[in-house]
């Protein structure tokens, strides 16, 4: 587990008895899912250790909570709807901020139902919080006093306008995009005191609100950044951990034993191990580790540590350096890879290209392409159709940079673009992604991160690329890169261009830094 506790400065103070306070307003409520030992809810340590950091760090100025977002990941069945609905009423009842509005957020109308229901039900099971002036309606709990209510928000709801939310929940954060989110977020700007919750279990999109909320909390954990507003606590098995090993479990699931049963995660596991397809599951909602696919070909935790952001590709010029492009489909993402080698270590450069007319309409299944275009990893390029002469002339400015030994194409619209680099006396050539051609620079690239003998700058365009590739392994022993379905936004082409250049390196490398040993190590 690691976590992430908001420091005490003089701008801020602690203060015990909030935090006993909404404690002690917690364990009234009433449990309303499943069988308990008690009518009422018992809080656990990890919980009480959240509420305290949550509520127990006060603004010197004017009292109010330090922490205005919140970010946990536990496995599932740890009750994390239950206590933000728990934390939601708090709000509500006690906190009493005028005119209040709660708003239980969510992709689909069903799962944001999830933490309004579970604070319908709690209303109407405890009479004494019906004798705080709060009323459940279908679609609507309201606290008189202040005029405040709670809701429920999908994605699509035409209720979004003029929405002034004190209190927002995102269950399940690893299945949420960032429309809602930015929406809401940014309809908070008047509140004084202002709170964001996004519980999750792990999950498969390095895209989602979950993801990217636990990226800025290792960034937190590990002194990168500093955001005393922000806490964050992970519970997760550490690298290196067997998932089989039930002495792990209680990592990733704090409150395992009391829910879920040992016994229930136990015939969950003995499952897995006999259904493979079903370790990937495991891995991801009792882990909690994050997984694209249950497939996905390269190890995430892995490429990370390959990661240097203080890489700069001028700080390359005039060296030997290897080139892969995969061109797009009229209208999609085209890359080109540039490799280099120094000490048997590869370092990669990757550069995407997308017509502008197509951002928007891409962005509405991966919202990150925005973020991308901003930060200059993504090239936006005029019109709707791959702009072939853009990516020729920078190749061809490579070219003069730096020391180009060759330039693997990808066939698929490749063919006059070759033509156009070999008349000027290029190494252009064109393959087909095969086994045959991808088979041992797919496998070098496996063996260099695992052994961190590659680096990347950490483009965050680059990872969720890497992130998305699957892999399709042969009885021949040839294996090839693939998306986790034909149709599916979750593009590869950056990992595809990586590929190609490699193969490259293979064919025409010289100097022992880099002669293609580690190609035959067949065992995987």
């Amino acid at each position: 587990m690691r976590s992430q506790a908001t420091g005490v400065s003089n701008a801020f103070t602690w203060s015990p008895n909030h935090v006993q306070d909404v404690c002690a307003f917690i364990e009234k409520l009433p449990h309303v899912e499943g069988r308990w030992t008690t009518a009422t809810i018992r809080l656990e340590p990890w919980q009480v250790f959240m509420l305290a950091a949550t509520y127990g760090f006060r603004r010197r100025t004017d009292g109010g909570r330090l922490v205005t977002t919140v970010f946990f990941q536990v496995a599932r069945k740890s009750a994390k709807s239950t206590l933000v609905a728990a934390c939601a009423l708090y709000h509500l009842a006690v906190e009493k901020e005028p005119g209040g509005q709660v708003v239980c957020g969510a992709t689909t109308g069903s799962q944001a139902r999830i933490v309004f229901g579970i604070m319908q039900r709690m209303v109407k099971r405890a009479a004494w919080l019906r004798a705080l002036e709060l009323t459940v309606f279908a679609n609507a709990i309201t606290f008189d006093a202040t005029g405040a209510s709670a809701k429920p928000i999908n994605a699509k709801s035409s209720t979004q306008d003029g929405l002034n939310p004190s209190f927002i929940s995102l269950d399940e954060s690893h299945a949420q995009d960032f429309g809602l989110h930015d929406v809401l977020k940014s309809a908070q700007g008047s509140r004084v005191d202002p709170m964001l919750m996004a519980p999750t279990t792990a999950g498969y999109s390095l895209t989602s609100v979950g993801y990217a909320l636990r990226s800025t909390a290792m960034k937190l954990l590990e002194g990168v950044i500093e955001a005393d507003h922000l806490f964050a606590a992970l519970y997760e098995l550490d690298e290196g951990d067997d998932w089989k090993d039930e002495t792990t479990w209680i990592k990733a699931s704090p409150m395992i034993g009391v829910t879920p049963t040992l016994e229930y995660v136990r015939r969950y596991r003995d499952d897995a191990v006999a259904t493979p397809g079903l370790q990937g599951e495991f891995e991801v909602k009792i882990a909690n580790r994050w997984l694209h696919a249950a497939n996905t070909w390269l190890s995430m935790p892995a490429w990370a540590r390959c990661s240097d952001p203080a890489l700069r590709l001028e700080d390359f010029e005039h060296e030997p350096c290897w080139i892969g492009v995969d061109l797009a489909e009229r209208d999609d993402i085209a890359a080109v890879a540039l490799c280099f080698v120094r000490a048997d270590v590869v370092y990669v450069f990757v550069r995407g290209y997308l017509p502008s007319l197509v951002v928007t309409e891409r962005a509405r299944t991966v919202p990150a392409y925005q973020q991308w275009v901003q930060a200059g990893e993504l090239i936006v390029t005029d019109g709707n159709m791959t702009d072939y002469p853009t990516i020729e002339a920078d190749l061809r400015s490579d070219c003069e940079r730096f020391d180009v030994r060759d330039i693997a194409i990808e066939r698929f619209g490749a063919l006059n673009l070759a033509a156009n680099l070999t008349t000027s006396g290029l190494p252009a050539r064109v393959e087909s992604k095969n086994g045959k051609v991808f088979t041992a620079p797919a496998k070098d690239l496996e063996a260099r991160i695992r052994a961190q003998q590659l680096r990347h700058t950490g483009s965050s365009f680059l990872t969720w690329q890497v992130s998305n590739a699957c892999v399709e392994r042969r009885r021949d022993g040839s294996l090839l890169p693939i998306k986790e379905a034909a149709m599916s936004p979750n593009k590869i082409d950056a990992v595809d261009a990586i590929v190609l250049a490699l193969s490259g390196m293979v064919v025409t490398a010289t100097t022992p830094p880099i002669e293609p040993r580690i190609f035959f190590l067949e065992a995987q």
